[in-house]
C-alpha cells in the first residue's frame, strides 16, 4: 500500500517496458510493473505512450482501428481497480474510440481510491516518416487540464506535446505540480550515431527546460526495445523545478522511482520569478501561425 510519508514528499514509479503483440499480455505485463511501482513506494504511477499495443502509426493501415476502446472501457477499468487496491493514482496513455470515426490518442488519471478523474487528448498530432498518427487520432479538444490526486496535482501530455513550450506552460497555469510525458521515441533504422545522439539529448534537454520555466517536476515515460523500422531509446527520467535529474533509466525495461519534494516549486519560483514577469500584456503575437510582414 502506498503511503504518504510527509505533505510535501511524493514519490513517482515511470514504467519503461517493452512491448509484445498481444495487447492482453502487454496490458498484464505493465500492471506487473505497477505493482512492482507501488511496493517500491510509488504513490503515482505513469507508463508509456500507447503501451497496450506496439505501437502501430508506423504504417497507415485501418484494421488498427480495431486496438482503440471507449473510456471508460476494459483498460480503466482494470487499471482502476488496481490503482484502488495499492491505494496509487496511474496515468495511462489509451488509444480513445470516441465514436465511429473519431479517435484519439488520450491520457487518463485514475485517482488512489480507482476513481477515474479525467482525461487529456493528445493535442498535437504529428505525421513524419513512421509516425503517422495523423491518420489515426484526432487533435484534442479539451485543452490542458491538470487534475487533484490524493498526492499532488498532476498534468498529462503526450509524446509530440513535449516539445511544446505553450502546453507546458499552460499545464502549469492550471496548476500542475507535475507534468507527466507518457512518450514512443526513437530512432529510425539507419540514422547516423551522431544524429541519434543529438536527437535524445535535445528530447531530454526541451523537457528539462520546461521544468525551469515553469518551476514544475517533468516526467518522461518512453518505451524501449525495437518496434518495426524504430528502436526506442528509453532513457524514462523525472526532472525537478531546476531542471536537475532526479532518476533516470537506460535502455532496457525499467521501474524508475523517483521521489520528489514538492516544496521545490514554491523555492524556485520565488528565486527565478518566471511566472510573475511574463508580458500577458504582450503576447497577442502567440496566437499567429507566424508573424511575416507579408502578411500585414
Amino acid at each position: 500500500m502506498a503511503t504518504k510519508k510527509n505533505n510535501s514528499i511524493v514519490t513517482l514509479g515511470l514504467i519503461q517496458m517493452k512491448v509484445g503483440r498481444s495487447p492482453e499480455h502487454n496490458l498484464a505485463h505493465a500492471m506487473d510493473k505497477i505493482t512492482s511501482a507501488a511496493q517500491k513506494g510509488a504513490q503515482i504511477v505513469c507508463v508509456q505512450e500507447l503501451f497496450r499495443s506496439q505501437y502501430f502509426p508506423q504504417v497507415e493501415d485501418a484494421k488498427r482501428f480495431t486496438l482503440a476502446e471507449s473510456i471508460p472501457g476494459p483498460t480503466t477499468t482494470a487499471l482502476s481497480r488496481l490503482a484502488r487496491e495499492k491505494e496509487i493514482v496511474v496515468v495511462a496513455s489509451i488509444f480513445e474510440r470516441r465514436s465511429p470515426g473519431v479517435y484519439h490518442n488520450t491520457a487518463v488519471v485514475i485517482d488512489a481510491d480507482g476513481t477515474l478523474l479525467g482525461k487529456y487528448r493528445k493535442m498535437h498530432i504529428p505525421d513524419d516518416p513512421c509516425y503517422y498518427e495523423k491518420f489515426y487520432f484526432t487533435p484534442g479538444d479539451l485543452g490542458f487540464p491538470s487534475f487533484q490526486t490524493r498526492y499532488a496535482r498532476v498534468a498529462a501530455l503526450v509524446c509530440w506535446d513535449q516539445w511544446f513550450p505553450e502546453a507546458a506552460r499552460l499545464a502549469s497555469l492550471n496548476g500542475a505540480e507535475i507534468l507527466f510525458y507518457p512518450t514512443a521515441i526513437g530512432w529510425l533504422a539507419g540514422e547516423p550515431s551522431d544524429v541519434a545522439k543529438g536527437e535524445r539529448e535535445g528530447w531530454e534537454l526541451v523537457q528539462r527546460a520546461h521544468a525551469v520555466a515553469n518551476g514544475v517536476f517533468v516526467a518522461a515515460v518512453n518505451r524501449v526495445g525495437r518496434e518495426g523500422k524504430l528502436t526506442f531509446w528509453g532513457s524514462s527520467f523525472v526532472a525537478d523545478p531546476f531542471g536537475g535529474i532526479v532518476a533516470r533509466a537506460r535502455d532496457q525495461e525499467a521501474v524508475v522511482i523517483a521521489s520528489c519534494d514538492l516544496e521545490k516549486i514554491e523555492a524556485t519560483r520565488q528565486n527565478w520569478p518566471f511566472l510573475r514577469d511574463r508580458r500577458i500584456d504582450a503576447y497577442d503575437g502567440l496566437l499567429n501561425r507566424f508573424n511575416d510582414e507579408s502578411d500585414k
